[in-house]
């Protein structure tokens, strides 16, 4: 028994179970340190091994970008509006700067001599010696380049870089602008058709791939060199057509000097049988080319704010690039005014409402279930009894407000919804507006005619311009809503055509019927006796259109004055309309050449300018009626080196008198005005036979205020020559109302001066 107790306490028993137990120990933690290193491992070569790898790519490999050439932007008569070029972006590599023992203040000093930068800010980026990348300059033209790396290569500078890029450039500068737009430091769109077709013009990017050593530069002499083709971008073809944009623009700048606009102008020119956009302007405008440079204009309200601080600063100056950047045309709503009859019209005519035979009294004013105060004409004393014509002629409100009546308000509101009044229009452009109409059940209130009886004449509700001139084109063109576009085909890098936009019919709104007998009413607007719309009249066309005058509520509300928005939407010719435009004078000034801020006085005139230069242009051949080619300025033969007998026949010819011979010659041997020169028709000229022109200096007449007729007279006496533009037609009432050249200004003898011709009669000048 006692033996058995002595094995039981073996020493040796308890050495035997603490080895077991170590040795199970052991394994559980080799197990545990086994599954711990193989999730290590896992994390390390499957979950993390992107992430390695791409830091081990990065450490081994350096990439440089090869950049896309920006495909090319052109007008419909393939004209360059915007295009790329090869250019190069400046970058130091501070970290070599280092490593090779390079001077930073001598490469900063050099870098900012030759680019123009700021030294200290070069030299700072020098001290970043942990960086490989730091951009000194972008967007270099290649004689700066071609210095920058003359400078590197005299200097050994290994620190300092230079790689490919591509700058932007808009060769007519502010010309579309607003429909360009423009792009980024880093190529991408930003406004404009350059924003909407980023994607498609951008193309994508080349890159070349190059092995590097333990400091991170490239290695010589290996093989491994991988190089991935960059893909240009696609080009666009656009429906602009540069002369057409030339004369949209040229003429809305005439208008914000001669009615002094305080807000600017904007205009659309569209084709109304396709919806294609031929001309899109929006004043003030801006350079693409140099975008965040804002106006001296803006700069001067800037400069008067008195801002505290930079930071106020900063905000003025982001306030004033982003109205400069806008397109009015199309990012803005704004009440039509009486341009809407247009749509009142062809709704009453083509329900069945009216008819041609229908007719109104205006006794000035018109009670309306819902106001409280009776709803007024613009002519206080009233139209009288009138046609459904002469309603239209004479804008009147009363006339119009009981068509919408017999058109009801539900009927009307269909009618609005087919325009596309209710939609945008899906134009090929950022940033359109919607319109702001009256709810269902607020408008069908049969207890309260009055927001139908203000909307039937333009007011009450807001839309776009590109919504109305789509919507009054199909008024125009056959009773077809087009939907707008800007861009017509796209091509690839070698000029082929990969896909081309046709004309989209979005429904047919009215009859064939009512759009003929639409735009034989509204080409009374214009030609007929006393019609509001005069001032868009042009010798040899049938103009159609309508005014309109507007007020902005909200700038009332906001600064207490009232803001008018004169307007006229014309499209010609009447028996076969091409081209409907659109303008909007904003907010004329005091300096005003005109005295009232009507669309009869300032956007028709307007209108008539733009039609009288881009139809002739588009082919639209001119159909004088009786008396009317008489009034058409001419162009001056050339004479000289001809006979006496042989001038003056072919002067004749051309509808011009010689005033005098001066000098007894046989030929003529110069004349008075210069060959080509375009001048009123009936004009006396003056022929030098061996004599000399005699050039003394003529003080500029005042031609205000005179009929055409007598401004060529009172310019003759002086030995000058007048050219017209707006309204020529025989009336006592049309008179001149700005003149290119300032009264008192010296000019040569035989010089040409312009004069614009406006209908100075009350219904040109009343706000309709």
């Amino acid at each position: 028994m006692f033996k058995k107790r002595r094995e039981k306490n073996d020493p040796a028993s308890p050495n035997r179970m603490m080895l077991r137990r170590t040795l199970f120990l052991m394994i559980v933690c080799g197990i545990v340190a086994f599954i711990a290193l193989g999730a290590r491992l896992f994390q390390l070569q499957i979950i993390d091994h992107d992430m390695y790898e791409s830091a081990a790519v990065e450490q081994q490999l350096r990439q440089t970008n090869v950049p896309a050439q920006r495909g090319t932007i052109y007008d419909r008569n393939m004209n360059i509006l915007a295009m790329s070029a090869s250019v190069s972006n400046i970058y130091i590599s501070p970290a070599e700067i280092k490593m090779n023992k390079e001077d930073p203040a001598f490469i900063a000093s050099g870098l900012s001599n030759i680019l123009g930068l700021d030294y200290a800010e070069i030299y700072e980026k020098t001290s970043h010696t942990d960086s490989w990348y730091s951009t000194v300059a972008r967007k270099v033209e290649d004689d700066l380049t071609e210095r920058v790396r003359q400078f590197k290569e005299e200097n050994n500078l290994t620190g300092v870089k230079i790689e490919e890029a591509s700058k932007r450039y808009y060769p007519y500068g502010t010309l579309a602008s607003h429909v360009l737009g423009f792009v980024g430091t880093d190529d991408h769109g930003l406004a404009g058709l350059e924003y909407y077709y980023d994607k498609l013009l951008s193309g994508t990017d080349g890159r070349i791939v190059r092995a590097t050593n333990a400091y991170g530069t490239d290695m010589m002499f290996t093989d491994f060199e991988d190089y991935y083709d960059a893909v240009d971008g696609q080009s666009i073809v656009t429906t602009i057509d540069e002369t057409v944009q030339h004369y949209l623009e040229k003429h809305l700048d005439e208008a914000a000097v001669d009615y002094d606009l305080q807000d600017g102008a904007a205009g659309i020119v569209m084709d109304v049988n396709t919806g294609a956009i031929l001309g899109m302007a929006s004043l003030g405008d801006f350079d693409p080319n140099d975008y965040m440079t804002v106006s001296e204009e803006a700069q001067e309200r800037i400069s008067t704010a008195m801002v505290d601080t930079m930071e106020d600063y900063d905000t003025l100056l982001a306030e004033e690039r982003n109205l400069q950047w806008r397109n009015k045309a199309l990012t803005e709503t704004y009440e039509p005014g009486s341009v809407f009859k247009i749509i009142t019209l062809a709704t009453g005519l083509d329900s069945g409402a009216v008819t041609t035979n229908s007719t109104f009294f205006c006794g000035g004013s018109l009670n309306v279930l819902g106001r409280t105060d009776p709803l007024n004409c613009w002519n206080v004393v009233g139209h009288g009894n009138e046609t459904l014509t002469e309603a239209a002629m004479f804008s009147c409100n009363i006339a119009f407000t009981i068509i919408g009546q017999k058109i009801g308000a539900e009927r009307f509101y269909q009618y609005i919804r087919a325009f596309g009044l209710f939609d945008r229009t899906g134009v090929d452009l950022p940033g359109e507006a919607g319109s702001l109409w009256w709810s269902d059940d607020v408008f069908f209130n049969k207890a309260n005619l009055s927001q139908l009886a203000a909307a039937s004449f333009g007011q009450t509700f807001t839309i776009t311009p590109i919504q109305l001139i789509t919507a009054v084109s199909a008024v125009a063109n056959g009773g077809y809503l087009m939907e707008p576009y800007l861009v017509s085909k796209v091509l690839d890098d070698e000029g082929t055509v990969v896909s081309q936009r046709e004309p989209t019919v979005v429904r047919q709104v009215i009859s064939e019927q009512t759009s003929r007998t639409c735009c034989e009413i509204l080409e009374q607007v214009v030609s007929g006796q006393n019609a509001t719309g005069k001032n868009a009249y042009v010798a040899g066309y049938r103009v159609c259109g309508k005014t309109g005058t507007s007020e902005d509520v909200n700038y009332e509300v906001e600064h207490g004055t009232k803001k008018y928005i004169a307007s006229f939407l014309g499209f010609a010719p009447a028996n076969d309309p091409q081209v409907a435009v659109l303008v909007l004078c904003e907010n004329p000034g005091p300096d005003s050449i005109v005295g009232s801020a009507g669309g009869g006085s300032m956007g028709a005139p307007t209108v008539g300018k733009i039609l009288q230069d881009v139809l002739p242009y588009l082919g639209v051949q001119p159909q004088y009626g009786e008396g009317e080619e008489a009034l058409v300025d001419q162009r001056m033969p050339r004479v000289v080196s001809k006979s006496l007998e042989e001038a003056r026949e072919l002067l004749e010819k051309n509808g011009f008198v010689v005033k005098s011979v001066v000098g007894s010659g046989a030929a003529v041997t110069a004349q008075l005005p210069a060959a080509n020169a375009k001048i009123a028709a009936g004009s006396e000229v003056i022929l030098y036979c061996g004599e000399e022109l005699d050039k003394t200096p003529i003080q500029m007449p005042n031609l205000l205020g005179l009929s055409y007729e007598i401004a060529k007279i009172r310019a003759g006496w002086d030995n000058l020559y007048v050219r017209g533009e707006g309204v020529m037609m025989n009336s006592n009432s049309i008179l001149t109302v700005r003149q290119s050249i300032e009264e008192g200004t010296l000019v040569e003898p035989g010089t040409v001066v312009t004069v614009t011709l406006s209908d100075s009669s009350y219904a040109a000048t009343a706000r309709t």
